[in-house]
């Protein structure tokens, strides 16, 4: 971490004090490391820990958010860029919010400016939780001392070198990113028994997860997987990465950058897939974090030197990431917001320190509202939430039209209220808001087109198309769409709950232990029944106690006295041995046992409810991970009221001139909770083999 830092501060020997230099590098930065900066800053620590957890969630469907995101990304460096690296040089912009807008400082701008700073505190939010929730899995340090670091780093390097000190240590840190990653990759490989192993491991957690698509999206698999095309699209519609690209100098700068790009994304994308899917099959826990997948993988399976490699790599692309978007939000505030400090660089520096502290606000503020620390969560808003604002905007401009700043705004207005409906309606896991958020963005751009420039054809410098093309482009859209909806609705997987999974090979590991419920002694005259009721309120902090029975320890000893000559006869006094029978009762389960004392020693028994399924203990085979949870998690059952009852039937011995009394028996009990640890450990790993 700290050779992270030093390579970003290092960048102040070079820098000018400028803010041109500061916000876009003068337009002369190297396209190999603006490249490998736009790896780093694209995937950001999102990658790490939200994209790991969504593998770990998903499975194989995964394969469709890499292939559509990639698809949409090539798209973007070929056409959009171009025409964002040729704008912004032209126009000499250094926001995205200036690119879209007809002039800067506009009402346009300023709203766009507003959107992006608003979206990007909330994604460099997610980074600096995503380094927070690094630090405290793997050193064990308070998710809030994680973020303020962050702080301090990413302040720390925006004040050194500006997105140059962003771009050099994106740049290290995505060299570094390939090789630790590759490395855990391999380990994780050897883990899990290979391809094979990964893939019987998953169909044992649950058969789903070997399944291509989802089970029951509701708006079908084809607009699921459009969805993670312009979530790739939306790429053009991030600040802190059209940045890198307004670095660049030329159109060849552009492409060679482009190479670059692919060249580490690919490969790098494939990587955190199988890491995502490994990490699924070795921590099976039902309360697992799949966030934590990477960090607690490499724990698990390298040794300190790459876990700590592994852990700066994390925080490092978190923290330029971060840097990366608040120097976004700066460019944003300083050319549109208040256009007259543009080139004032103490006051551009001001404005990054509180967009900072805002953006970490955000983070802390999230780990106290459920769910507000999902890494994925907040990526996924930012990300859909700023391309469905500015993608729509771009590819018109690019297609040659024009909109004027109220044109602009009805869009951006559009998009941004279809994304927060569409994400707090419930249905953000069956299509991204990318899809709903640009769709309406569109709409209005052809509503706005009809109403007040419909002699201008709404696609710019290209013919809207006759009924006829437009007939036949249906066709060949739709119909593959049809047919795959149709096998998807006949073939496509069943629904599964989660933790109802295939049959597997497993080692369930347990530990018992009991925590006293009451305790007493009493004296219980023969024919009599004692009655005592407890209930479990009376002991704290059960609720996160596994209960699965209750034992009775009945003591008592023989008290009976006789009278007369004839007790001097050996054995004439003997008594006779008394019964004591205890009952305990929870909810529907009951159980009784009966002991008898004897003369001269205390005597005792034991009355027993379990309730867990003793065949899911140590190696099981032919049953599911859910099968065992049912057999030996109890959950709440065991709460609530208990019932024991203690009879005494005393019998008096005795003989000829010798009479014995017994009026009863002083019977003590002690009355415990039976509780349960397991752990569940697939047999298919090899260590475990």
């Amino acid at each position: 971490m700290c050779a992270f830092a030093g390579v970003g501060l290092a960048s102040m020997w070079v820098k000018e004090d400028t803010t041109d230099d500061y916000l876009v590098a003068s337009r002369g930065m190297h396209p190999a490391l603006a490249a490998l900066s736009a790896v780093s800053t694209w995937n950001s620590g999102y990658m790490f820990i939200g994209f790991i957890g969504f593998t770990f969630t998903m499975g194989y469907s995964i394969i469709w958010i890499g292939f559509g995101s990639l698809i949409g990304q090539i798209i973007a460096w070929i056409w959009l860029y171009k025409f964002i690296q040729q704008s912004a040089n032209e126009r000499g912009v250094r926001s995205l919010s200036s690119l879209v807008s007809e002039v800067t400082g506009s009402p346009d701008a300023k709203l766009a400016a507003l959107l992006s700073i608003l979206f990007l505190a909330v994604y460099a939010a997610a980074q600096l939780t995503s380094g927070g929730k690094a630090l405290n899995v793997m050193l064990g340090w308070s998710e809030v001392v994680g973020i303020l670091i962050g702080f301090v780093l990413v302040v720390a390097y925006c004040y050194a070198g500006g997105i140059r000190a962003s771009i050099w240590t994106d740049a290290a840190q995505s060299c570094v990113m390939i090789i630790g990653s590759s490395l855990l990759c391999y380990v994780a490989m050897q883990e899990v028994g290979g391809f094979s192993g990964l893939h019987e491991g998953l169909a044992a957690e649950n058969a789903n997860l070997t399944s291509i698509v989802p089970a029951d999206l509701n708006f079908g698999v084809s607009l699921w997987i459009f969805a993670f095309f312009l979530g790739g699209l939306s790429v053009a519609g991030q600040p802190q990465v059209v940045s890198r690209v307004m670095t660049l100098g030329t159109d060849e700068d552009r492409k060679t950058a482009m190479l670059w790009f692919f060249a580490w994304q690919i490969p790098f994308l494939l990587i955190m897939v199988i890491i995502g899917l490994a990490s699924r099959v070795v921590f099976t826990g039902t309360d697992f974090d799949p966030e934590l997948g990477l960090p607690m993988l490499a724990m698990e399976t390298l040794g300190p030197f790459w876990v700590g490699l592994i852990l700066a790599s994390i925080f490092a692309a978190t923290m330029s990431t971060a840097d990366s978007q608040v120097l976004a939000c700066t460019a944003a505030f300083t050319d549109d917001i208040m256009p007259e400090i543009s080139q004032d660089h103490k006051k551009a520096k001001l404005v990054t320190l509180i967009v900072a502290a805002f953006a970490t606000s955000i983070s802390i503020f999230g780990l106290y509202v459920p769910g507000g620390d999902s890494v994925f969560a907040l990526v996924v808003l930012a990300v859909y939430g700023l391309g469905s604002i500015f993608v729509p905007i771009l590819i018109i401009k690019w297609a040659g039209y024009e909109p004027d700043s109220n044109h602009t705004i009805a869009m951006m207005t559009a998009a941004l209220v279809t994304v927060i409906l569409w994400s707090i309606s419930g249905y953000g896991d069956d299509i991204f808001p990318s899809v709903p958020g640009m769709g309406a963005a569109f709409i209005i751009h052809f509503i706005m087109n009809q109403l007040r420039t419909s002699h201008i054809s709404p696609l710019g410098r290209f013919e809207f198309p006759d009924f006829k093309t437009l007939g036949i482009a249906s066709l060949v859209i739709f119909a593959p769409i049809i047919v795959g909806e149709t096998v998807y609705i006949i073939a496509g997987p069943d629904s599964l709950e989660e933790g109802v999974k295939t049959p597997g090979s497993w080692f369930v590991d347990t530990s018992f232990d009991t925590e006293q419920l009451a305790d007493g002694i009493e004296y219980i005259n023969d024919g009599q029944t004692f009655t005592i009721e407890m209930t479990t309120d009376s002991i704290s902090n059960l609720e996160d106690i596994n209960i699965v029975g209750v034992r009775v320890t009945l003591t008592y000893s023989e008290d009976e006295t006789s009278s007369g000559l004839g007790c001097n006869v050996p054995g004439a006094s003997n008594p006779d041995q008394d019964t004591i029978t205890g009952t305990i009762l929870h909810d529907e389960n009951n159980n009784t046992s009966s002991g008898q004392n004897s003369a001269g020693s205390s005597s005792s028994h034991f009355v027993e409810i379990e309730w867990y399924d003793s065949s899911m203990i140590g190696n099981v085979t032919e049953v599911s991970e859910s099968d065992i949870n049912k057999g030996l998690n109890a959950g709440d059952s065991g709460l609530g009221i208990y019932t024991l009852e203690i009879n005494v039937v005393a019998q008096s011995g005795g003989g000829i001139g010798c009479t014995n009394t017994d009026d009863g028996e002083e019977v003590e009990y002690l009355v415990e909770l039976i509780t349960l640890e397991y752990s569940i450990s697939s047999m298919l790993k090899p260590y475990q083999e």
